[in-house]
């Protein structure tokens, strides 16, 4: 695939309508298995949905583990959030994913405030 073309492609629609072009978060699939496929696509359907994600970058990898299966892993702005295996025969894959999606709209809240904020104090007020 050509990269250059797709970047100058992005590019030249970018500098032509600043104003309409909006890009969300970023997600990378980085998986090699079919089921490791299949989780990325699902995760890709919820992630289409999820508002405010502007700046936050989530990339899928997938480790293969000989004999045992697949360890998948879910990293939002190079921090791990959550890791999941997978034995080699087909077992159902909605309930990780939408757990995955659950502790990342967590921690994309937990990303947005500091300790030092003074909206977060120790004593209420």
């Amino acid at each position: 695939m050509n990269y250059k073309f797709i970047f100058l492609i992005l590019f030249s629609s970018f500098s032509a309508n600043t104003s309409e072009l909006e890009i969300g978060g970023l997600l990378l699939d980085n998986t090699i298995s079919r089921q490791g496929k299949e989780f990325a696509y699902k995760f890709s359907q919820l992630w289409q949905d999820l508002p405010h994600s502007d700046g936050i970058n989530v990339q899928i990898k997938e480790q293969v583990i000989p004999r045992s299966g697949t360890k998948l892993t879910v990293n939002m702005n190079n921090t791990l959030i959550y890791v999941t295996y997978m034995g080699r025969r087909q077992e159902p894959i909605k309930s990780r994913v939408e757990q995955a999606m659950l502790i990342l709209i967590e921690m994309m809240a937990k990303s947005q405030f500091t300790e030092h904020n003074p909206d977060i104090s120790n004593d209420g007020w």
